[in-house]
């Protein structure tokens, strides 16, 4: 098939492979956070290897701002980067890394010491580029197909949370009682963490590219001008010469600059920013090393991080209810600006009153996390073409992986004075 004017994409009267592309969109989601998620979820392993050196707060101080340099760079190249080898080696790079992890503690029998932390760290850090790589590269992909995707995707990205602390708690459970159980359970949680990358790589590489529905979104977005989708569709067997050629109809390529997508959607940028510097401000350190001791014990912080995830799976899915789904701007901003009520709720709560109180607060924080982050990121690349809504999902992720790191760098106020330096 070849490309020869954009004048023949129209809208076929029925896109098939709608649903399969759901759920291999979906799956890549679960692909892209599992990793990171993994190292998230066996806190406890951390916190007996290296207790004094504040795992789960160092390792996302390490994680962030690799993932925010490498966006960074990405974003400024995004209309001459090959989407699809971008996507390939970010998963290539976490299937990698989570391996590694794996081997790293296989051939230390888990011993801790500061040079097992720094090789820790230094896979951590891979899992950044990692993440740049690939949540950049997916976003900005699927922002100009159908919103049902990249919702899929984004309920992917808390599924993968869910699902690691469900496999979490029934790995500690079943391994409780057993010699050295919780390393065993953590080696088995890493080993399927690892296979999930593998399949991500495959699903990406040769079924995705290869549906009917995706065909047609990247024909669309080629004959609009993007060049990134050029080897995506190579390989779904589409020729796109007629999109080599710029000078055939120069105002039809035409595209606002990144700098001009900036200044248009500001407050989606801003939006995204603040939701994800108040949630890792809390998010995972707080829980861990600020919530002090209850009757749960050990299994505390492991409940609150699953009931997070839980909680913020299940807002993902909420606006594809149209009803309920909030798409006003200076709505999206002021419950934005709300959510920053959390931070004396969680400083009082944790003071003050027991689990059950933090267990709630924890679940509202988890709801307004994924119910805001998808409307922000399903709302704003509409009405854009196709090369314009690409970068404008590039600059989404960038903003998003800065108000990550801001929060982890937050999160480090907790601690001051209470004597845990």
């Amino acid at each position: 098939m070849t490309i020869d004017d954009s004048s023949i994409i129209s809208t076929p009267t029925r896109l098939e492979g709608k649903y399969s592309g759901m759920v291999v969109c979906w799956i890549l989601g679960l692909g892209s956070l599992v990793s990171w998620n993994s190292m998230l979820t066996i806190g406890d392993y951390y916190y007996q290897l290296f207790p004094k050196y504040h795992p789960s707060r160092v390792l996302t101080l390490v994680y962030q701002p690799f993932a925010l340099a490498t966006m960074a760079i990405l974003v400024y190249n995004e209309a001459r980067i090959n989407t699809r080898k971008r996507n390939l080696t970010g998963f290539t790079l976490f299937f990698l890394s989570t391996f590694a992890l794996l081997v790293l503690d296989l051939a230390t029998s888990g011993a801790g010491g500061l040079g097992n932390y720094i090789g820790i760290c230094a896979i951590v850090a891979a899992f950044g580029v990692a993440d740049a790589f690939v949540e950049g590269g997916m976003v900005g992909d699927l922002s100009f197909m159908c919103p049902e995707f990249i919702q899929s995707y984004l309920a992917g990205l808390a599924a993968s949370g869910a699902l690691t602390s469900a496999l979490r708690l029934v790995t500690k459970a079943a391994f409780e009682r057993a010699s050295n159980g919780l390393r065993k359970g953590v080696m088995l949680f890493l080993a399927i963490s690892t296979f999930f990358e593998f399949l991500c790589i495959l699903l990406y590489a040769f079924v995705f590219p290869k549906l009917p529905i995706v065909k047609y979104y990247r024909t669309k977005a080629a004959a609009e001008g993007s060049k990134t989708v050029a080897a995506d569709l190579a390989a779904a067997g589409i020729q796109t010469e007629a999109t080599e050629r710029v000078d055939a109809n120069a105002k039809q390529l035409e595209r606002l600059s990144n700098k001009q997508l900036f200044f248009q959607n500001i407050d989606y940028l801003l939006d995204l920013f603040l939701i994800y510097v108040l949630t890792l401000s809390i998010f995972p350190g707080f829980l861990y090393e600020n919530t002090g001791s209850h009757k749960l014990g050990s299994w505390y912080a492991l409940v609150l991080i699953a009931v997070y995830n839980m909680f913020d799976l299940i807002a993902r899915y909420i606006p594809l209810i149209e009803k309920i789904k909030l798409k006003s701007r200076k709505g999206l901003m002021i419950a934005t600006l709300s959510r920053f009520l959390f931070i004396p709720c969680f400083y009082f709560t944790a003071k003050y009153s027991d689990q059950g109180w933090m267990i709630m607060l924890v679940s509202f924080l988890g709801l307004t996390n994924g119910y805001l982050t998808v409307c922000v990121l399903t709302v704003a690349p509409q009405g854009y073409k196709g090369p314009e809504q690409n970068a404008l999902g590039n600059l989404l992720v960038l903003c998003l992986l800065a108000g990550l790191f801001s929060g982890v760098a937050l999160d480090w106020l907790w601690i001051i004075g209470n004597g845990k330096f």
